[in-house]
């Protein structure tokens, strides 16, 4: 190796001990001078405390309580205290009537409307309605001496208004061969012959009660809601828990409509505003057979007067969904028998409807039909139809969108309201 190199590198080496020597020379000499300056300051502050606390006891050595300031202070002791115990016993006296806990006030429960003043409201609202069949057929008949044209443009109406046309046969033919219309028409005795003529139609003997109101019903008295999606099926159940409430009966609702999300969640609100509770499942999807069968063990068991069953909402067309259907009958007949089937139908679908019907007689067995949304439609006919074709009548029908908008069916009321 080159002697220059050498001598560099010790050269660095000297260099670089020096500056550590250097460092750690420096440090020490200042944390010596720190040090010193620390001891200083706290000789210093330990010396003025000293002075201060000498002075303070020469203060008070000099400064004697006198006699009356120790007798006061005396007196004003008992007087404090019996003061604080007084204000003490006054304020547990104010406190010792609250209760240890706050009672939750009872729910207040809406009074549903009674069923005769439901079906007065139906008879205004149809007479105010946009186009009754029973009206156009009036203007027709009132005409004097009517053609050929006008007989045809009555059972145009008729067939319009979803009457059905072997029933609008029978009216046509019927209306021709009555002495009140031919020749020369008085529109008071023209609108009492299409009164008679609609309401022998219609029906007036036919008995309409649920079969919860009849003699010697069930108790529970089982009744199962079906229909397509759509008619207002789950909210016709709510309306009807309302009606049988205003009747004075004892009302449970079972929500067998598992496959729509808020189903349950809308019966369990219709019924909390009457007071009508609701057996449902926990989770979406489940049995719907089971759930029935679950609400008419709780039913049995409560003793309730009508146990009212929502079903899904299905496509007359799917077999499955029908066999559904009979499953959920079969199950609630194993705890309780099936007293009413009930098939809503909205008013406005007409003959659509009539194809609805036929299918859910078949799977399942209907004993009434209720019709949803039969104020203000042109199709009432199917008020005639439907009763035609199955051999049920028409027992409930939905007035509008207010919860107390469902009474029960009056022929007169409903046959007097169109003609109005």
């Amino acid at each position: 190796m080159d002697t220059n190199v050498i001598i560099a590198i010790v050269a660095v080496v000297v260099i670089a001990a020096i500056l550590v020597i250097g460092g750690w020379w420096l440090g020490k000499t200042r944390k010596n001078a720190v040090d010193k300056s620390t001891e200083d300051a706290k000789a210093k502050a330990d010396a003025r405390l000293a002075a201060e606390a000498k002075s303070a006891a020469a203060d008070s050595s000099t400064v004697k309580p006198s006699v009356d300031s120790n007798v006061d202070a005396a007196e004003k002791a008992p007087a404090e205290s019996q003061q604080k115990s007084s204000a003490q016993a006054s304020s547990s006296e104010t406190a010792a009537p609250a209760p240890a806990t706050e009672a939750k006030p009872e729910p207040v429960h809406e009074t549903p409307e009674s069923a005769g003043t439901r079906m007065q409201r139906l008879k205004a609202r149809l007479s105010k309605s946009g186009n009754p069949f029973g009206k156009a057929l009036f203007n027709i008949l009132a005409k004097d001496q009517l053609s050929e044209a006008d007989w045809e443009d009555v059972e145009d109406t008729l067939l319009l208004a979803d009457v059905g046309a072997e029933a609008s046969e029978q009216l046509v033919e019927e209306l021709r061969n009555d002495a009140r219309i031919a020749g020369q028409s008085d529109p008071a005795e023209v609108r009492a012959a299409l009164k008679d003529k609609l309401l022998k139609l219609v029906g007036t003997d036919t008995d309409r009660r649920l079969n919860a109101n009849k003699e010697g019903a069930n108790k529970p008295s089982v009744i199962i809601m079906v229909g397509v999606n759509g008619t207002g099926k789950t909210t016709t159940a709510g309306k009807l828990s309302r009606l049988l409430v205003s009747e004075g009966k004892q009302v449970m609702l079972g929500a067998a409509d598992t496959f729509r999300a808020a189903a349950a969640d809308q019966l369990e609100t219709w019924g909390a505003k009457v007071g009508v509770p609701v057996v449902r499942s926990d989770k979406d999807g489940a049995d719907p057979a089971s759930v029935a069968f679950e609400a008419s063990a709780k039913a049995k068991e409560e003793n309730a007067d009508v146990l009212i069953i929502d079903t899904a909402g299905r496509l007359q067309n799917k077999a499955n969904l029908m066999d559904e259907l009979g499953k959920i009958r079969r199950v609630t007949e194993k705890n309780l028998p099936v007293d009413e089937v009930l098939l809503v139908l909205d008013a406005t679908t007409g003959q659509n409807g009539m194809t609805q019907a036929k299918v859910f007689a078949e799977a399942i067995g209907i004993t009434g039909v209720v019709l949803s949304k039969l104020d203000g439609s042109a199709k009432g006919g199917i008020v005639i139809s439907v009763q035609k074709e199955l051999g049920v009548p028409v027992k409930l029908v939905g007035l509008g969108e207010g919860p107390d908008d469902l009474a029960p069916f009056d022929p007169e009321g409903f046959v007097d309201g169109i003609l109005a």
